[in-house]
């Protein structure tokens, strides 16, 4: 664990997830907290790769599990 934990400290990697998350808390239902994920994700790694950067599927994974979490989140309170 404390390992997940320094691996997601020394990148973004904890802002994609985060962000993801604050999409899934507004999202109405399943589907949406999906799609509005996958759809940022992709919209991030785009960005970055039109900046001179490389897709990232870590990046993009996290966005979207985040976003899951998120919806987890808020189904369960």
């Amino acid at each position: 664990m404390k390992k997940l934990i320094e691996w997601l400290k020394t990148s973004s990697r904890w802002k994609h997830l985060l962000g993801g998350m604050c999409i899934g808390i507004g999202a109405n239902s399943w589907y949406c907290a999906g799609y509005a994920g996958l759809v940022a994700a992709g919209a991030l790694e785009y960005k970055d790769k039109a900046h001179g950067g490389e897709w990232d599927w870590i990046d993009f994974g996290l966005t979207a599990v985040g976003a899951f979490v998120g919806h987890t989140i808020r189904a369960v309170l």
